[in-house]
């Protein structure tokens, strides 16, 4: 079988230098099989053929460019779960506490909920095997709850108030994997959907998302595309055909050996009047570029936020019959305007560290710290206004970085999961309490404070995780961290959306977008 996925790569490679006659090129695949028998065949020792293999590939690739990867099949079924839109399972939102599985979710009419399975129950054992304190790996736990719709998997529970564990027979069914995160009224008159990432359910989610608001009597809209890192072109594609006119460019694609592919608005899309704004940050990548380009390069909404990440490069899956896969550059995207949002790679530049090169450079936190070479200046369609292709889309509006709340202490409670842990502990003590004094969103949002209680957790868990104390940083972060723990609990007592209607006010872009989407002069101006 490794033999069978070498000997496919390489057909692939003689297929393309015959087609071009490039007998040269024959020449150096006869070069690549007789390295590849010698090896194999006259080594003084043994050869991992599959390793070989694979790192031949991955040398061959790396030559190439930043998106042009090889995936082991594992890699490949972790990589299209979220994609898909389903996997098969048991049903639960889960974290782990303190070595142990803490529900936080059951998905609703999902096989969890369906047998009492209930939020704050801890699983302890699946069919009979431990999986709480014996350190088991976060994918090892996942595969054992996994599985064909249908098969039977037995769990030990230990729930708060009840002395000996219970036991719940769970018969595995599709869990759908939804990539909206949040859709409400933000204002009156002013939708806000949130999209995490472009899969296979995506345009879905998202239609349905806009006949509720429209319910709800939403006239603009807000789309939030920060942190989006992209997905399925047809998701993107589908997405802005809302949007757009009957016969405007979304995109088109075009690479050296393949031919110009266009995609086009049908015109009959769901939200073509009223005013849009797209939100974008350093993560937005790729098909969030490929909406947010049309949008923009047709002057149908204005672009807040920051510079986005800068991924126009088309992937090609080229699967093998050992389920791996290689996913190679074909193609450019290039916006209706004619630009390439990819940014510059090669061997002079530092690809993974561009992010990082931005904030270095202060581009997070000043516009003026972003310059584009007039070569890469193109028009849009409508205004005739100036944008830039060679780096990702440029916001009509820039948001600096918040550095005043994010402080060192912060970022130190939050990469060691401090923040998090001390929600999953305040909910497993007071679900009980916080359900019976806010029966519903609207009185929680009112009423609810993080007391001292809940600060006293933090810190405990804080000292637990080795995150030294620093008073005056702590005082800054101290309405952020709040904000934070607030939304944290809403989320698990309701769901994402409540986490969202919490925490936007917080954050800078969604307000600024929210101010530009109700200024009484709201137009796209030409720059």
């Amino acid at each position: 079988m490794r033999r069978i996925a070498l000997t496919i790569v390489i057909a692939i490679y003689a297929f393309a230098c015959m087609a071009q006659g490039d007998k040269a090129d024959m020449a150096q695949v006869r070069k690549l099989v007789l390295s590849h028998s010698a090896i194999v065949n006259l080594y003084v020792d043994g050869v991992d053929e599959q390793k070989m293999i694979e790192t031949s590939i991955k040398a061959m690739l790396k030559e190439l460019d930043p998106h042009s990867t090889y995936l082991t099949a594992k890699e490949v079924e972790k990589m299209n779960e979220p994609l898909q839109g389903n996997f098969e399972g048991i049903g639960v939102q889960f974290n782990m506490a303190d070595d142990t599985l803490f529900v936080i979710q059951t998905v609703s009419k999902g096989p969890s909920e369906k047998v009492g399975i209930l939020p704050g129950d801890r699983i302890v054992t699946v069919n009979d095997t431990a999986i709480a304190g014996v350190k088991m790996a976060r994918d090892e736990i996942m595969k054992r709850l996994r599985g064909p719709k249908g098969t039977v998997v037995c769990l030990g529970v230990v729930r708060r108030g009840y002395a000996e564990p219970l036991t719940f027979n769970v018969t595995r069914d599709k869990i759908p994997v939804n990539t909206l995160d949040a859709a409400y009224m933000i204002a009156p008159k002013v939708g806000y959907i949130k999209i995490s990432s472009f899969g296979a359910t995506t345009h879905q989610e998202f239609s349905d998302a806009l006949q509720q608001l429209k319910k709800e009597k939403m006239q603009h809209l807000i789309l939030d595309l920060q942190g989006n890192g992209g997905g399925y072109l047809k998701a993107a594609v589908d997405m802005a055909n809302d949007f757009l006119r009957e016969g405007q460019q979304i995109v088109y694609t075009e690479g050296k050996n393949s031919p110009r592919s266009e995609f086009l608005a049908e015109g009959k899309g769901q939200f073509q009047e009223g005013r849009l704004v797209i939100l974008i940050d350093e993560y937005s990548a790729s098909a969030s570029e490929i909406v947010t380009g049309a949008v923009q390069d047709w002057d149908r909404g204005i672009v807040v936020g920051r510079r986005s990440f800068g991924k126009g490069l088309v992937q090609r899956p080229i699967p093998m019959p050992d389920g791996s896969m290689i996913r190679l550059t074909v193609a450019r995207y290039h916006t209706p305007s004619g630009r390439c949002i990819q940014k510059p790679y090669g061997e002079d530049i530092d690809y993974r560290k561009d992010i990082l090169d931005r904030y270095n450079n202060g581009e997070l936190m000043h516009a003026d710290s972003i310059h584009f070479p007039d070569s890469l200046k193109f028009q849009t369609k409508q205004l005739a206004r100036t944008v830039y292709g060679g780096g990702g889309v440029m916001p009509d509006y820039f948001v600096p970085l918040d550095t005043t709340s994010y402080t060192k202490y912060h970022r130190e409670l939050t990469a060691k999961g401090v923040i998090v842990n001390t929600n999953l502990t305040v909910i497993d003590r007071y679900r009980k309490e916080y359900t019976a004094l806010y029966p519903d969103f609207k009185s929680y949002v009112k009423k609810y404070k993080v007391d001292d209680t809940v600060l006293s957790i933090l810190l405990t868990e804080a000292e637990k995780a080795g995150v030294k104390y620093d008073e005056e940083q702590f005082q800054a972060s101290l309405p952020l961290i709040k904000t934070q723990l607030k939304a944290l609990i809403a989320r698990d007592l309701w769901d994402m959306s409540q986490f969202y209607e919490i925490f936007n006010p917080t954050d800078e872009t969604v307000m600024k977008g929210l101010e530009v989407i109700q200024s009484k002069n709201f137009a796209i101006e030409k720059k």
